[in-house]
């Protein structure tokens, strides 16, 4: 349970692969794909994560019957078009029929919409409600024996807040950050001079330590916010270290343009060479233009030596580390956590 009475009681092969492994588990089943089409949903994935258009590539893997390639594109579609198409459900219902969770839930989560999309449920399909029973059916008695996805997942079937926070007991580095949102964000009771962030920081780091970026980057911060710069330092290139956009756009920025506020020696070239990786993220976010605008302010100080220095950073970077990513997620909590 959350703290009461100032009291708390809960019940590298490499950093790419625990990012990918967190953002992009499942529990369902799918057919194998060929090289190509597997080549296909790989780069699909990555379009997806940097909120460019996926569709094509996802399209291939979908049609050729991969379970998380079908959700994916049926998520592109959805936010594409604002809204539960026919197309998105036919996506959404191929993948939940190969037992793959986060399509079931999305579907069982969908309400009286499901059905009015295709007008009316055909006969033989499924209510929102069935989806939701057999995704609590396929994932609870994982949850009971120790999973930690599962439980993270009968969370997501349930909204009981029990198994967000049994999960994050358990290790799960993704409920363990929404359980320090939702501290930070005034879940809870805590009597006592800094307990509250205290218990923040404990889950941020949880967190971070299982390599979830988006925990890195924020519990970098709470490094900073008490002029600790080595950690913020540490925390913040370890985020950037994943491919996380918005860790690599502060590395770039504090490195460069304000290295006397985070503590860095200025170095320009590295600086001017990160923000250089954002500017192919041409689709939402806006961070390619944030990245572009401060570049401008760098190219005014640096020679064309550093500039060319610059490009070879970012073209060695980008060739040892993983892609680009705002690690998108699946499913977004309940209210109800906050």
């Amino acid at each position: 349970m959350f703290c009461t009475v100032g009291s708390c009681k809960w019940s590298k092969t490499s950093i790419w692969l625990m990012a990918c492994l967190l953002m992009w588990a499942s529990a369902g089943h799918s057919v194998e794909l060929a090289p190509e089409q597997q080549a296909a949903k790989d780069e699909g994935i990555v379009l997806f994560n940097q909120y460019r258009t996926a569709e094509p590539l996802l399209r291939i893997a979908a049609e050729a019957g991969d379970a998380e390639a079908q959700f994916y594109l049926g998520e592109e579609l959805r936010l594409r078009d604002r809204f539960m198409t026919k197309e998105v459900v036919h996506w959404l219902e191929a993948a939940a029929q190969q037992e793959y969770s986060y399509a079931m839930i999305r579907l069982g989560h969908s309400g009286d919409s499901l059905c009015s999309v295709v007008g009316s449920c055909p006969e033989g399909s499924k209510t929102p409600e069935q989806w939701l029973a057999e995704a609590r059916q396929l994932n609870e008695p994982k949850a009971v024996q120790g999973d930690a996805e599962a439980m993270y997942l009968m969370y997501q079937i349930t909204f009981d807040i029990e198994w967000i926070e049994k999960a994050a007991e358990a290790g799960h580095a993704l409920a363990q950050y929404w359980i320090a949102v939702a501290i930070k964000q005034g879940k809870g009771f805590y009597w006592w001079p800094g307990s509250r962030q205290a218990e923040v920081e404990k889950w941020y780091k949880a967190s971070a330590e299982g390599g979830y970026p988006l925990s890195m980057e924020n519990y970098a911060l709470t490094f900073l916010e008490k002029d600790d710069y080595a950690g913020y330092q540490y925390w913040m290139g370890r985020a950037a270290e994943t491919g996380y956009v918005k860790a690599i756009f502060n590395l770039g920025l504090g490195i460069s343009l304000m290295a006397d506020d985070y503590g860095y020696e200025q170095d320009l070239v590295k600086g001017y060479g990160a923000l250089s990786l954002l500017l192919e993220l041409d689709g939402g976010g806006g961070m390619a233009d944030r990245a572009a605008r401060r570049q401008a302010e760098l190219e005014d100080q640096m020679p064309p030596e550093q500039l060319e220095q610059a490009r070879e950073f970012a073209a060695e970077w980008k060739a040892t580390h993983p892609p680009l990513s705002f690690f998108k997620q699946k499913l977004h909590p309940s209210d109800t956590l906050f």
